[in-house]
């Protein structure tokens, strides 16, 4: 059996016959609050490698470099080796979560622009948000490649926005992930899914029901397969009516 690279709290990732090339390996394993909390999501492997392997596919389309390469199996997904970047990218477009309990803004305000903010990923320090200077100072990352991070980041939530809308989705706010690969590309990675992305039904107007995301793991609100289910469904809906938008 091959020797796994690497295991985090959703992902295995395992070694390839080419040095440029890994295997990713999504669990079912469901973890919140810095994994103070865990469970298990029956099938939310196969749903977020569906909707990971089919977002990055879009996302190349319209020209975002990702580290996707193709899904070998329902579960897996071979994608380009990359250096992460130590630092967890967090949009918001409307005020949710952590922001409503730091700031005191309201469930459901809908910011006046897109909120990027950066976060150390570093679970034994609860993943503390970066001022610009800490980010400096921890040198991180090099200031010309935090500006395009931020660039690419923008151009992406405009993306997901206007897709997830078209699913009758509102993408609240949403996690990225980024990595260099072996040229020091600037490459998009880990996963899009609703572990990573704060979904709303727009046909729902309870705030409990209209959730699809992991907040139905984090706030113990049930049938969170079958939100998984829908937020799949919708998605790989759109993706095969692309060609009429």
């Amino acid at each position: 059996m091959v020797e796994k690279l690497y295991e985090g709290k959703a992902k295995i990732l395992y070694p390839t016959n080419d040095a440029e090339i890994l295997l990713t390996y999504f669990k079912d394993d469901a973890t919140a609050f810095n994994a103070q909390k865990r469970g298990q999501i029956q099938g939310k492997g196969e749903i977020n490698c569906a909707i990971s392997a089919a977002l990055f596919e879009w996302l190349e389309t319209l020209g975002i470099s990702t580290h996707y390469v193709d899904r070998p199996a329902p579960n897996q997904m071979r994608v380009r080796a990359v250096k992460i970047i130590p630092i967890e990218v967090v949009v918001r477009n409307i005020a949710a979560g952590s922001l409503c309990k730091q700031t005191g803004l309201p469930e459901g305000k809908i910011l006046p622009f897109p909120l990027v903010e950066f976060y150390l990923k570093n679970d034994e320090l609860g993943d503390p948000l970066l001022t610009s200077d800490r980010l400096t100072i921890l040198a991180l990352a090099t200031p010309e490649q935090i500006e395009q991070i931020k660039f690419v980041t923008l151009k992406i939530n405009q993306h997901l926005s206007e897709f997830f809308d078209r699913c009758d989705i509102t993408l609240v706010d949403f996690k990225l992930e980024f990595g260099l690969d072996s040229q020091q590309r600037l490459l998009l990675a880990d996963e899009i899914s609703p572990d990573t992305c704060r979904l709303w039904d727009k046909a729902e107007s309870d705030i409990n029901a209209r959730v699809m995301d992991k907040d139905r793991f984090r706030r113990d609100l049930g049938e969170i397969e079958s939100a998984y289910q829908r937020v799949q469904q919708r998605v790989l809906e759109q993706i095969a009516r692309k060609g009429e938008w």
